[in-house]
């Protein structure tokens, strides 16, 4: 793709060489997200999902026509630049993961063989106390937390000595930890440093792996509902080395399905009585997420949303009554083709009540792909922006995430299309261009 119009400078440096994408957990998510890079590079298939390869941006207002697709108005990394590593605790090399996972036809992956099969897992930090249904032999020994961020780190390093990469982003594609609370150890960097030196239980390993992402000036994005960065110790890492952070837990089926319509019921004033989900999958997340802990972990992210969205404390008589149930039901036989069901209790004019039944037959890592390209190419730009890379929290990303990141004592958006509207508008933002308010008044003068 040609940049040569991008040069113009607006504070936001070329994509210049190749970007590095270090993945946190080689499974069906992360084996899904390269292969379908690679095999968009060899024209064998659509970037389908992506809002950074397929969509566009308003400029200016609607008499003027301007109207470019987003890759094409930013300096975004090229697909064809993109270069892979990452950490797993099982041994298998992305083909044979990738093979296991189920999520791909196997025409396709075999047409890509060689590439994916030389991409394999470095030992992973792990430890079974905060995900209690995995176990596997690829795993970094250490005398101690502060121990194995140095193997990470190292790792890193010898990533960018080898990769001839110029730019890299990490992101984490691994399991839901157990729920934990923000600790004393969490609330500075000074704090959590002397957590990792004395084996703290609080301090988790995804937090290990984003606290040496940042200790490297790596940007880190947290795919899961982990605490992991969420905790003032990262933000303060962040932006002291200027590496952009965002998060957590990848908005896909069934929470990506309410942010659609939540919005749609509170613009019209539509009354909500309760909003009953479960789901079955039977991939490795399901299996996870089996054990209650884990489970309490992704139910808090994903409970959160019509709270955010509906107000019930300024819609009493509308949100103040919602029963809202949340169920994940590991169904091996599914795989990573999860089924989410919903029943919506609605009401509307004087009360009368209606229902909304949905059977969403979705495919888990087919929906998250998509995001995880996103991420690492906003986040390499986030990064290449004087002005994004110093604020840490990426909050204009939080259209891909349940639980969207913010300056701490700020409530989150969760409405999908003031989260693309927030998205966009940081765009036009940094490239100096007018920001869309959909007044229009100006058309009638």
């Amino acid at each position: 793709m040609d940049h040569t119009d991008h040069r113009k400078y607006h504070g936001i440096h070329p994509a210049d060489g190749k970007l590095g994408v270090m993945i946190a957990g080689m499974g069906a998510v992360a084996t899904t997200f390269v292969a379908g890079v690679e095999a968009i590079r060899r024209g064998l298939a659509q970037p389908i999902g992506s809002l950074t390869q397929l969509g566009t941006i308003r400029l200016g207002k609607r008499t003027e026509a301007r109207c470019p697709k987003i890759r094409d108005f930013l300096p975004l990394a090229d697909l064809n630049d993109l270069v892979f590593t990452g950490w797993d605790i099982f041994t298998d090399d992305m083909y044979a993961a990738a093979s296991k996972a189920g999520v791909l036809e196997r025409e396709l992956i075999d047409r890509i063989q060689p590439f994916l099969e030389s991409i394999k897992p470095l030992p992973a930090v792990f430890n079974r106390n905060y995900v209690r249904k995995l176990d596997g032999p690829n795993v970094k020994e250490g005398k101690n937390r502060m121990h194995l961020a140095e193997q990470l780190r190292a790792d890193i390093r010898e990533f960018k000595r080898s990769s001839g990469a110029r730019r890299f982003v990490m992101i984490w594609c691994g399991s839901t930890e157990i729920f934990l609370q923000p600790r004393e150890v969490h609330q500075s960097l000074k704090a959590f440093v002397s957590a990792l030196e004395s084996n703290d239980e609080n301090i988790s390993p995804s937090m290990i792996y984003a606290y040496a992402a940042l200790s490297e000036g790596v940007p880190f994005a947290n795919g899961a509902p982990n605490l992991t960065v969420d905790i003032p110790a990262m933000h303060e890492l962040s932006r002291l080395n200027e590496a952009p952070i965002c998060g957590k837990d990848f908005k896909t089926g069934q929470t990506l399905v309410k942010t659609i319509l939540a919005p749609g019921f509170k613009a019209r004033m539509l009354g909500l009585h309760g909003w009953y989900s479960t789901n079955i999958l039977g991939n490795r997340d399901g299996e996870v997420l089996d054990d209650p802990e884990s489970f309490k972990t992704k139910e808090v992210s994903k409970l959160g949303v019509l709270e955010h969205i509906l107000q019930p404390q300024v819609y009493p008589e509308l949100y103040g009554k919602i029963f809202h149930k949340v169920g994940i039901n590991y169904y091996p036989p599914r795989g990573d083709n999860k089924e989410g069901w919903d029943n919506i209790d609605i009401f509307g004019w004087l009360g009368y009540p209606m229902q909304i039944k949905i059977d969403f037959l979705c495919r888990d890592s087919i929906l998250a792909a998509p995001i995880v390209l996103d991420l690492v190419l906003f986040l390499d730009l986030a990064q290449r922006c004087d002005e994004l890379r110093r604020l840490g929290i990426q909050e204009w990303l939080s259209f891909y995430f349940k639980s969207p990141m913010t300056v701490p004592g700020l409530y989150p958006e969760h409405d999908l299309f003031i989260q693309s509207m927030k998205l966009k508008n940081t765009l036009r933002h940094v490239k100096g261009e007018e920001q869309i308010t959909h007044l229009g008044l100006e058309y009638y003068d």
